[in-house]
């Protein structure tokens, strides 16, 4: 128990600790906003593009 209590001190009182909270967090966001992404073009697969429409993948049928 020592040990996870010396983690998280170090994780919210150290400046390296905090720093990697807020990199894991920011991390973390991009992978979920990523697989959203995906489940999302998987979904409405049948859309037809505009000229407005743009992909965050680069993977157009042109």
């Amino acid at each position: 128990m020592q040990a996870i209590a010396d983690f998280v001190t170090w994780l919210f009182n150290d400046k390296m600790g905090v720093l990697c909270l807020i990199a894991g967090g920011i991390v973390i966001c991009l992978i979920i906003a990523l697989v959203m992404e995906r489940k999302t073009k998987q979904r409405y697969f049948n859309h037809e593009k505009s000229e407005d429409d743009w992909s965050l993948f680069g993977d157009e049928d042109e």
